[in-house]
């Protein structure tokens, strides 16, 4: 194909392409890597929650020490998702994801080197750093590569890289314990971030760089109205009401997400007496369900969009229905069947992914492209932050009464809290005009 480069001059008023018309496919190969590295980010942050029993059994922790290593991992989550959102708004989409993953891959690696509880520390505040990068990066990719017709569905296919990483690590992890041990776990995982590093150095560039994408194609990316944009800082940012929206609803429904990736295959050794090598086909379930919810959730929306219906209806539309199908949940605890259990709290799992990724598509739908890794970094400290509130409660009532209601209480009712934020303070969800810095 030719180079995209010859026809920049030509996209000016360049309009839609008509419905049906091939304008070339490129840009989903560019997805399909964005899902495997949201795969890989979550196959690292997971093992710990996979093998919480057999570290806390050979390192002598407890369920407050386990709430404080999720307590730093998600406090340089909230630190990394600013910082590393403003690095990749400065370095570029390509080297900026390059950096932020060899970086967990090597902090995933060195928990296998590490017997003290401040060494864990120190890794999990590491990983965090890094791993923050994941999704500032892939918003970033899909608003260079995508209208905005198809980005809340490009989303929801890489934001189902948080499910596929969530239905691996259940199933390799154990297996890699009982042969050669826990720490070979963390060496070998980390590691394979390594290997999707050379694809992505050798496949990412933006699409008027790329030789793969057509001219059809890049018409088609760069459909949608550019506007102008010049610098901005953090408080110009922080001055509208469209960046809280975004980042409140990220402060409620990320937690959520955390305390199913920290605690659940707990859940099940507690509540229904499961061992470490019986939580994998329920927890697989689970995600497969989650996976289905994200694709699902992105569809529905750009379907919506597709008939001639706004972006903000759409938008709105897909998260409602996901927030009312989150709320059976609270029942969960009380369930005695453990496959009752999985389908509740696979359903909620589901349609917290099918809010999630019309959620995550608010910044590219609102900013224009260079403020979107800075927006998305910035809620994205938010639901960092609701995650450190959460590693706390979870910690603490499970420590103190060995429960889990409250927190799936506050699961049940996070989502319609948050839609109600989401409408208070972007009611049109109309594009937002920056000022020049």
């Amino acid at each position: 194909m030719p180079d995209c480069s010859a026809t920049r001059n030509l996209l000016e008023g360049q309009t839609d392409n008509p419905p049906g018309s091939s304008v070339g496919y490129f840009r989903w190969i560019i997805c399909a890597v964005l899902l495997l590295g949201t795969t890989k980010n979550y196959m690292d942050r997971q093992v710990i929650g996979v093998l919480k029993t057999t570290l806390q059994h050979d390192l002598g922790w407890n369920e407050i020490d386990y709430g404080n290593l999720v307590f730093a991992f998600q406090a340089a989550y909230a630190i990394g998702m600013v910082v590393v959102g403003r690095l990749i708004d400065g370095l570029g989409t390509r080297i900026g994801y390059a950096v932020a993953m060899a970086g967990w891959s090597l902090a995933s690696m060195a928990h296998g080197m590490l017997s003290s509880f401040s060494g864990f520390v120190a890794a999990r505040f590491a990983l965090g750093l890094g791993e923050a990068g994941v999704f500032p990066a892939s918003l970033k990719a899909t608003a260079e590569w995508f209208p905005k017709r198809e980005r809340a569905l490009a989303a929801g296919i890489f934001n189902a890289g948080t499910n596929a990483g969530a239905i691996i690590t259940p199933l390799i992890a154990p297996w890699i314990t009982l042969h050669w041990g826990w720490r070979w776990a963390f060496f070998l995982i980390g590691a394979i971030g390594f290997l999707w590093l050379a694809l992505w150095m050798w496949i990412y560039r933006r699409p008027e760089e790329h030789p793969r994408c057509s001219p059809a194609e890049l018409r088609y990316i760069r459909s949608d109205p550019q506007p102008p944009l010049g610098k901005m800082s953090w408080l110009k940012l922080a001055a509208y009401r469209e960046t809280w929206a975004f980042a409140l609803g990220k402060f409620l429904i990320d937690p959520i997400w955390w305390f199913y990736l920290f605690w659940i295959p707990d859940f099940f050794e507690r509540r229904h007496g499961l061992a470490l090598f019986q939580i994998g086909l329920p927890i697989v379930l689970i995600y497969l369900m989650a996976d289905g919810g994200s694709v699902a959730g992105g569809w529905f929306s750009s379907l919506l969009v597709q008939q001639g219906r706004s972006v903000n209806f759409a938008r709105k539309t897909a998260m409602l229905v996901c927030a009312a199908c989150v709320v059976p949940i609270v029942f969960a605890p009380r369930v005695a069947s453990s496959w009752g259990a999985v389908f509740l709290i696979g359903l909620a799992a589901a349609a917290h992914q099918g809010f999630s990724c019309n959620l995550l598509t608010l910044p590219s739908d609102l900013f224009p492209g260079r403020a979107v890794a800075s927006v998305v970094g910035m809620g994205g400290m938010a639901g960092a932050a609701g995650g450190m509130l959460i590693a706390k409660v979870v910690a603490y009532f499970l420590e103190w009464t060995g429960s889990y209601a409250v927190p799936f209480a506050i699961a049940g009712s996070a989502y319609l809290t948050a839609l109600a934020v989401i409408q208070v303070l972007a009611p049109r969800l109309d594009p937002v005009r920056l000022q020049e810095a």
